[in-house]
């Protein structure tokens, strides 16, 4: 097994220099798990950072060959769990298929005070 730590190019880069945003776990079969750091993204409202974080996920699995339809497990935090209900709209636009296993959380707080939600993702990643 070979283990790569990365922040694509391709992507939006980490708020901070602090972590990688993807650990990707290459087994010799070629498949992979990829393991997406919690996200966050700028918008006014939960509708719009929820967008934002599954935009910002995609770009993270497409630049190691994966896609939303990829994802087997997923962790959300919000700030108000009575919102979960908009968040899940947004969220049902991206995640169209079969839904993945999934925890959701309520946070006091997130990395940036303005942050409403965070995601964080373990896609798998058949053999080409």
């Amino acid at each position: 097994m070979q283990i790569t730590l990365d922040n694509p190019a391709s992507a939006p880069q980490p708020l901070s220099p602090y972590y990688s945003q993807v650990a990707r776990l290459e087994h010799a079969d070629g498949s992979a798990l990829l393991f997406v750091s919690g996200q966050i993204a700028e918008g006014a409202t939960l509708a719009e950072q929820t967008r934002g974080v599954f935009e910002t996920l995609t770009a993270l699995l497409r630049a190691h060959g994966a896609t939303l339809a990829d994802i087997v497990g997923i962790r959300t935090y919000l700030t108000d769990i009575s919102r979960l209900e908009e968040y899940g709209a947004v969220r049902r636009e991206f995640l169209t298929g079969t839904p993945p296993t999934s925890m959701t959380f309520e946070a006091a707080r997130l990395f940036r005070p303005e942050a409403q939600v965070e995601v964080e993702a373990v896609a798998a990643v058949p053999a080409r």
